[in-house]
């Protein structure tokens, strides 16, 4: 007996693709696993057609070309940020959540948007994505975390320092992260 799920529009989280070169592509099939909504830039648009990947939306002012049918174009804003292009048109289409891969991370890009939709960033080996004061999670004992700003009264349970804001989860059990601003992101490695 099979189950058949149906997936609404917007149901999973959009793939904002800024960039792509260090990014494993078995990650990126899990990624796509439930046929997002896909925005990429012209660059990466060309390596995600290669792939034989559908791209919904191409983030830029020249000519997508005809790299595949039905993909839209979606201009660049005034500060000709691709990241904040997207993520405005995705807040203003009521997204709720979007996974992004890059290379190169520039969180200023994603400060704005932290409170507005749900967003995990993947670069390389990384999973980052903001938290609120009081965030809790379950982890085994050995794994790494890293804080990606310096926030006021950080206050650390079920984690140990071990240099250049990257901790270390003492055990098998939960960690928590308090402290005196209204988000913080945070880095998990992937494995």
């Amino acid at each position: 007996m099979s189950s058949h799920h149906i997936v609404r529009e917007k149901q999973e989280p959009a793939l904002l693709v800024l960039s792509m070169d260090t990014f494993d592509e078995e990650m990126l099939g899990q990624l796509l696993e439930w046929s997002p909504t896909v925005i990429c830039t012209t660059d990466t648009a060309e390596k995600l057609d290669a792939s034989g990947i559908k791209v919904d939306w191409i983030i830029g002012d020249g000519d997508a070309g005809d790299l595949q049918s039905d993909v839209k174009q979606m201009p660049l804003g005034m500060d000709n940020n691709a990241a904040g292009t997207a993520l405005k048109y995705l807040v203003m289409h009521n997204y709720p959540s979007v996974n992004v891969i890059t290379d190169a991370l520039e969180l200023k890009e994603f400060l704005f948007y932290a409170d507005k939709i749900n967003l995990v960033i993947f670069r390389a080996q990384q999973k980052i994505y903001p938290v609120n004061p009081g965030f809790s999670k379950w982890k085994p004992a050995g794994e790494f975390i890293e804080l990606l700003s310096h926030p006021l009264g950080l206050q650390l349970n079920g984690l140990e320092a071990i240099g250049n804001n990257r901790y270390q989860t003492t055990h098998d059990g939960f960690f928590t992260l308090q402290f005196e601003q209204d988000f913080l992101f945070i880095a998990e490695d992937l494995e």
